[in-house]
């Protein structure tokens, strides 16, 4: 069985498994700090060890790198490192807003550029997002790609959630000059809509966005024709550990990407 194919089916019982339990009593609970440093919810433990669970059924030898479990070992020689955010939007998952998703991927490497597939399940309607190295992106079973034309309304993303004083005020002169600016709280999530070309840009300069939230996302951006890059602009990369944060930009194409960044202050 190929990777993306493990990656799909542990997406899918993820999604058969939790697909019910957003918005209930049964989702919330408090497990302690995860590894990646968030409130584990019952929901979060549910979806984690549902991919555990397959992994081991099927004997895939790997170590995996869980946002609540941290790094669980599964083979003395593992083929690659599974990254894993089973419930990215916790937050709207407890409270039942119908916009959380878990996000695979699979690395060779201790790098994020050595990414080789990557899924993103909308948990909220079992809609797939996925991408393997070399060979597009798809949404369910149709190849996506980013927008690629003047749109009618440049819909902007930004994520805000804690960022500081200085950095709102740095973002200030996009908030003045464009309308259609959103977060909906997921980032795996927003990148796959982004790389479907129902977000022209994507921005994330809060520095705190971990491995897990973007591994697979940043194959399928790059897989759709996006281009993705770090603070500085230059291409993203980074290393696989839990203490590493990064930020990122996400543009359809280098025209968006100096319109909106022009308006940001140095």
């Amino acid at each position: 069985m190929e990777v993306i194919e493990i990656l799909r089916e542990a997406s899918n019982r993820i999604y058969e498994n939790v697909k019910d339990l957003a918005g209930t009593e049964s989702a919330a609970g408090d497990f302690g700090i995860g590894a990646g440093g968030d409130i584990s919810r019952n929901i979060d433990i549910i979806a984690e060890k549902t991919v555990l669970d397959y992994l081991r059924e099927i004997n895939f030898e790997c170590v995996v790198l869980g946002e609540e479990c941290g790094r669980v070992e599964l083979s003395n020689n593992p083929k690659g490192f599974i990254i894993m955010d089973a419930i990215d939007g916790s937050a709207n998952a407890v409270r039942g807003v119908p916009f959380f998703c878990s996000s695979l991927a699979f690395a060779v490497e201790n790098k994020l550029s050595s990414v080789t597939d990557g899924v993103i399940t909308n948990l909220a309607n079992g809609e797939m997002y996925w991408a393997s190295k070399d060979r597009g992106s798809f949404f369910n079973n149709k190849q996506i790609k980013v927008h690629s034309k003047d749109p009618i309304y440049k819909i902007i993303g930004i994520n805000t959630s804690g960022a500081s004083a200085d950095l709102m005020q740095r973002l200030y002169p996009i908030f003045e000059k464009y309308n259609h600016i959103r977060h909906f709280g997921a980032n795996a999530l927003e990148m796959a809509l982004f790389a479907r070309g129902l977000i022209d840009i994507f921005i994330d300069l809060r520095n705190k966005i971990r491995i897990q939230d973007i591994a697979a996302g940043y194959l399928i951006v790059k897989e759709s024709g996006g281009i993705l890059l770090d603070a500085d602009l230059k291409p993203l990369d980074a290393d696989l550990s839990y203490e590493t944060r990064i930020s990122f930009v996400a543009a359809a194409n280098q025209e968006i990407l100096d319109e909106i960044m022009s308006q940001i202050d140095k």
